[in-house]
């Protein structure tokens, strides 16, 4: 099973994350985890960072670079690992589809068909973050790191909304469902991880790399 958690920036996806992996171990499933993109290609890579740095550049670049970059990701990462178990993605397709509307102004829905496409990376469950963007910012400003453009007070509301349409367009494209619940509270995390883990101890073992889990 591959789970996706997406939101925008002090959504609470690290602390969940980190919830589910000592949570999954405990009871000796072997979660394992993964970032959002592979980086096994130079020429995608050097587009990616230029994104994640707010520069658009050429759409069609942009796209393609984020369609390459998946499909290494699908089959040299996410693949192999689902060998094993169970794999938790810390942000996927929906945050490089919401990224790309971001930066080129242009409605999420075709950049998520286009990502879908990539069957072998699509999470059996993806879990929406719709934590409140002042609650995130209040938390982001708690923290020691140097903030990225998405962190900015108006471009992060921006990027609630598009998370919000993508998850729609997802579920539209795919079939497959997204869980939307913030995370605000404690009641909320624990909320979070029992419905995360009923999922992950109904899917327990490994995942053949070629055949598309569904729920």
């Amino acid at each position: 099973m591959l789970l996706a958690l997406e939101g925008i920036a002090g959504a609470g996806k690290s602390t969940l994350r980190d919830r589910l992996l000592a949570t999954a171990h405990a009871e000796d499933i072997p979660l394992s985890h993964i970032g959002q993109f592979s980086w096994l290609s130079h020429p995608a890579t050097r587009t990616l960072i230029r994104l994640r740095a707010g520069l658009g550049g050429d759409e069609q670049e942009a796209v393609e670079a984020a369609a390459t970059d998946l499909t290494l990701h699908s089959r040299f990462n996410i693949a192999v690992a689902l060998t094993a178990g169970p794999v938790l993605a810390d942000r996927l397709t929906l945050s490089t589809a919401c990224l790309l509307a971001l930066l080129h102004q242009q409605p999420v829905d075709a950049y998520v068909e286009r990502l879908a496409e990539q069957a072998q990376a699509r999470p059996q469950l993806t879990v929406l973050l719709t934590t409140e963007p002042d609650v995130c910012h209040a938390r982001i400003t708690r923290r020691a790191t140097e903030r990225r453009f998405t962190e900015q007070r108006e471009t992060a509301a921006r990027l609630a909304d598009l998370y919000n349409e993508a998850a729609d367009a997802w579920t539209k494209a795919t079939g497959l469902p997204v869980l939307k619940h913030p995370c605000t509270t404690h009641a909320d995390l624990e909320a979070l991880v029992n419905a995360c883990m009923e999922d992950l101890r109904s899917a327990d073992g490994p995942t053949p790399p070629n055949k598309e889990a569904s729920r």
